[in-house]
């Protein structure tokens, strides 16, 4: 298993400074990690500092994602696509939009539906990945269910469990839940939320997680015995 390219090395604290994402990339480029995951006033710094000369002998391939509509999923669906494409322009190549738990929760499916469709096509104009996430502490089972429906009628990446940033993470019972609908479909599912040791991202693996997120990835590659 390649840890670090399952991992999305993640900063998306609102006091994170441009010092903190400087020192995000730089770990990223050192261990490998698929992606840094920022906030979207930190796209453009980002996309710059790893495009830059490496400081190691890592890849410097890792990616920029971004998230959208975050952490609540309320804005307009215009206001997301306006994001996602600025943050799109700015050097993202990967998009984790937080879809409209309120019209999931109300059965306004049509609604949630247009939403991931029309950042959908935002993200495939720039030949992006579109991962959603689900804030799953906050549904039924059976809303996870169609929101799981929703997305892959809408062709997204990825189905994503958690912000981080609510009253829960991610669990295997949800995470196995995901992969089991969206695996047939060739999506993905990203564990994010409370994954803080070697031991968390393995059984989230196990679970079907396919991508991690995690502001914890330098204290897990140390425990795979990779040098910091």
């Amino acid at each position: 298993m390649n840890i670090a390219a399952l991992i999305d090395h993640t900063l998306l604290k609102p006091e994170a400074t441009a010092a903190d994402i400087a020192r995000l990339c730089c770990e990223a480029r050192e261990f490998a990690f698929w992606s840094v995951c920022v906030n979207p006033c930190h796209a453009g710094r980002a996309a710059a500092a790893l495009a830059g000369p490496a400081r190691s002998a890592a890849s410097s391939n890792v990616k920029v994602c971004t998230v959208i509509g975050f952490p609540l999923g309320a804005n307009l669906t215009e206001m997301k696509v306006y994001e996602t494409r600025f943050a799109l322009r700015d050097g993202a190549s990967e998009i984790d939009m937080v879809i409209n738990i309120g019209a999931l929760k109300a059965g306004d499916d049509a609604v949630v539906l247009a939403d991931l469709q029309s950042v959908m096509q935002a993200c495939r104009e720039s030949d992006a990945r579109c991962k959603v996430i689900f804030e799953t502490c906050l549904l039924t089972n059976d809303e996870k269910v169609r929101a799981c429906e929703l997305c892959v009628k809408a062709g997204v990446d990825f189905v994503k469990t958690s912000t981080g940033f609510s009253t829960g993470g991610a669990t295997v019972e949800d995470v196995a839940l995901m992969s089991r609908l969206v695996k047939p479909h060739r999506i993905g599912v990203k564990a994010s939320g409370g994954i803080r040791t070697l031991a968390d991202l393995k059984t989230m693996v196990a679970a079907g997680a396919t991508r991690i997120g995690t502001s914890h990835g330098v204290k897990i590659m140390q425990e795979t015995g990779a040098a910091s």
